[in-house]
């Protein structure tokens, strides 16, 4: 079934909703005596980078009444119970947003002002691909930091998300 553009990114998003619950599930299983480790609170802070680039978008993008600070955006240490409502309300404002583009929205060329205040212009489409590459990338830095800390890290392959299994295993 051919998707459109629009009905890509909103899967795109889907998935992404579904690998930030199983890191932030990940990132909660670490036993608390080991959540001081420069490790742990490093993948706390990326997963926190993740949720506040996704909120200057929606700002930029006008979906969102206030965006972070350059602070902000890069934390210097985040808390674990402060993820799960920033990350659900951050996903809750995407999920509206995406909802309401269509292909032509997606295409449009998109002006916007670094934090510098320099003048850029993207497409809407190139914003949505950054970030999804952009959480990928996070995403694999946190793992590699759990691992090394002896934890098990999330899986979160898109291939594993959309995989359908045809019967049991040599069948």
């Amino acid at each position: 079934m051919a998707r459109t553009r629009a009905e890509t990114y909103r899967r795109w998003f889907e998935y992404e909703r579904d690998s930030h619950a199983q890191v932030l599930a990940a990132l909660s299983a670490v036993p608390i005596e080991r959540r001081s480790a420069a490790e742990f609170r490093k993948a706390t802070t990326l997963l926190a980078h993740i949720i506040e680039a996704r909120r200057l978008w929606l700002f930029r993008m006008g979906a969102a009444p206030e965006g972070p600070g350059l602070s902000d955006l890069f934390p210097q240490s985040t808390e674990l119970p402060e993820l799960p409502g920033r990350l659900d309300a951050m996903h809750s404002v995407w999920a509206h947003h995406l909802a309401g583009l269509d292909d032509a929205a997606i295409g449009r060329p998109f002006e916007y002002r670094s934090f510098e205040g320099q003048p850029f212009r993207n497409t809407v489409e190139d914003i949505l691909t950054q970030l999804y590459g952009h959480s990928l990338y996070h995403r694999g830095q946190i793992a590699l930091l759990l691992r090394a800390m002896g934890e098990e890290p999330a899986s979160t392959d898109f291939l594993f998300w959309t995989r359908e299994a045809l019967g049991p295993p040599g069948g």
